[in-house]
């Protein structure tokens, strides 16, 4: 039995489906009973959990031999760092006593020891906390996701206008998060568990005017690119409707990105989905070009 911890997210959700349709046997988690309804009618097991409810999740990871582990994000209105900390404290409570297989944890490019730097900090304290327990450990340290240009991909449509706080022509990796749910799902369902570190972006990389391109081109029509200055990071976030200290966590979140540096593209998992076609996928609603296994 797969536990899968996020199951209505974008990898969550798109690995559990991976999952079913091999056959396995899967426990999807999340707090939302009605969100997991379509899971559930694919023949998955449902268990509407708070994971900060620990008695009820270690219950959950009782049934299971193997876990996704994915620390699920809070809302930007809230104090981000504070809440997603305490989300971690708890899994990491219910996995105590637990007797699993293997476990594979969702974290991200530039995990690094810190405060405030949003969940580059909270996903470095999680990486080294499950390196600290018995059960075998593949980390999966995921690129910038596609689906954060959503919004921006909106305002393409509406306004002509790729907005970021990243420069223009500033070249990062990125990837689909239905590429992780490949790399996760191989992961877990290989005979022998793989423990060790594994980093996944996309076909190459990609920069702000690279998505204003690919918009243009779904769209038929210009894009350009609005990117907001390092000075402005933080009111801008505040209009976004983030809490005070999400603004400033998040601000630092971008300039640790913005300021730091990558592992070369050879030691790394290349997915096959382009940003090119993801955003074609949604700006028309056909389906990108599927993932392959790693």
């Amino acid at each position: 039995m797969h536990v899968i911890l996020g199951a209505t997210g974008h990898i969550g959700s798109e690995l559990s489906r991976l999952l079913l349709a091999r056959g396995e046997s899967v426990t999807v988690v999340a707090r939302s009973e009605d969100k997991l309804q379509p899971l559930r009618m694919m023949g998955a097991e449902v268990a509407p959990v708070d994971v900060k409810d620990v008695k009820a999740l270690r219950a959950v990871f009782r049934r299971g031999q193997r876990l996704f582990l994915l620390n699920p994000p809070a809302p930007p209105t809230s104090d981000t760092d504070r809440e997603e900390r305490a989300s971690l404290r708890a899994i990491l409570e219910a996995l105590e006593g637990v007797e699993l297989e293997r476990i594979v944890a969702a974290s991200t490019f530039g995990a690094q020891a810190g405060e405030h730097i949003g969940d580059l900090g909270v996903l470095h304290e999680m990486e080294q906390a499950l390196a600290r327990q018995e059960v075998p450990v593949s980390i999966v340290r995921g690129a910038y996701y596609f689906t954060n240009w959503d919004m921006a991909l909106q305002s393409a449509a509406g306004q002509g206008v790729v907005q970021t706080f990243f420069p223009p022509d500033f070249r990062l990796p990125m990837v689909a998060p239905r590429d992780l749910a490949v790399v996760a799902a191989a992961l877990l369902t290989v005979s022998e568990a793989r423990p060790g570190l594994f980093q996944v972006e996309g076909p190459r990389r990609y920069s702000p005017a690279d998505v204003a391109t690919a918009c243009a081109q779904a769209l038929g029509r210009p894009v350009q690119v609005e990117s907001v200055p390092r000075a402005r990071w933080v009111e801008t976030f505040r209009g976004l409707g983030f809490s005070p200290e999400a603004a400033e966590s998040y601000a630092r979140m971008t300039e640790a990105t913005v300021d730091g540096t990558f592992p070369e593209p050879g030691s790394t998992l290349h997915g096959r989905t382009a940003l090119e076609d993801y955003v074609t996928e949604r700006c028309s609603g056909r389906p990108a070009s599927p993932a392959h296994h790693p």
